[in-house]
């Protein structure tokens, strides 16, 4: 299915949330997070667009291949571990909510509106995996 062709009003939604979190969130953590949810959801369309995002903004490879491991790699920041946490949690939300740990620990490094922005910027790369994934959106061959 060409989703923008048969309902293109609902894509403008989607890309008005994706505007919104791309201005207001970090860019090198809204990439990191639209990578991690997409690793989560299994999106192979997704985990490559977001992957080579990344890199063309400068992020370290060393930084995007430990993303499957985050919480033992190094590489990241306290800041960006919590956002990662609320990632994780947030896009495997039925398997428990978040925690009160997790949450706590995104209140300490975030504003409350941070966390809202951030909140979005979740929300949205799993509206796009839940769209890319039954539509069968592949990654091109480079």
């Amino acid at each position: 299915m060409d989703l923008p062709t048969v309902a293109p009003d609902a894509v403008k939604a989607i890309y008005g949330m994706e505007k919104y979190s791309a201005a207001n969130v970090d860019p090198t953590l809204y990439e990191l997070v639209k990578l991690r949810a997409s690793m989560i959801n299994g999106c192979a369309f997704c985990v490559d667009m977001h992957s080579h995002d990344a890199t063309k903004a400068g992020e370290k490879p060393q930084r995007l291949y430990g993303l499957a491991a985050w919480e033992d790699a190094p590489f990241y920041t306290d800041r960006e571990r919590a956002a990662l946490a609320l990632t994780d949690e947030v896009t495997k939300v039925s398997e428990g909510g978040v925690s009160d740990e997790t949450w706590n620990a995104v209140a300490d490094e975030f504003s409350e509106k941070e966390v809202a922005d951030l909140l979005m910027a979740i929300a949205t790369i799993n509206v796009w995996n839940r769209i890319a994934i039954p539509t069968l959106q592949q990654p091109p061959i480079r």
